[in-house]
């Protein structure tokens, strides 16, 4: 596990407010550490990543797709988006360097989950 992986461990998912993790690098285009079992697909995260630069009020108007489930867009900015659909939501945050996406189930206080993420 490299020091990534265990920072998203040690900082997200034992709150237990958040279900699954991942960071992308922003500069090599690709996932560079998630959580145990949670996998973006490549164009997943270059979706993300142009979201931020090209496509964010699109994204406010309809939504983004991950993984195969649409997610309505209930906040966003230049550097963070939050999102969610009936099985839970979804919380991207943007650095210089990095995009930091994490998903909670539904039940879990949504204003929590995008604390934990936005201080990470």
């Amino acid at each position: 596990m490299n020091q990534l992986q265990a920072l998203l461990n040690d900082s997200l998912i034992r709150t237990k407010h958040v279900e699954n993790a991942a960071i992308i690098d922003i500069r090599e285009r690709k996932v560079c550490a998630s959580t145990f079992g949670f996998n973006v697909p490549p164009e997943n995260a270059l979706n993300l990543i142009y979201t931020f630069h090209k496509n964010l009020v699109q994204v406010r108007r309809g939504g983004l797709y991950f993984k195969e489930k649409h997610y309505k867009c209930v906040r966003a900015d230049e550097h963070s988006i939050y999102l969610q659909n009936v099985h839970g939501g979804l919380i991207v945050v943007k650095t210089k360097t990095f995009i930091l996406i994490a998903t909670y189930r539904v039940g879990m206080y949504p204003s929590v989950c995008v604390e934990a993420v936005e201080k990470l």
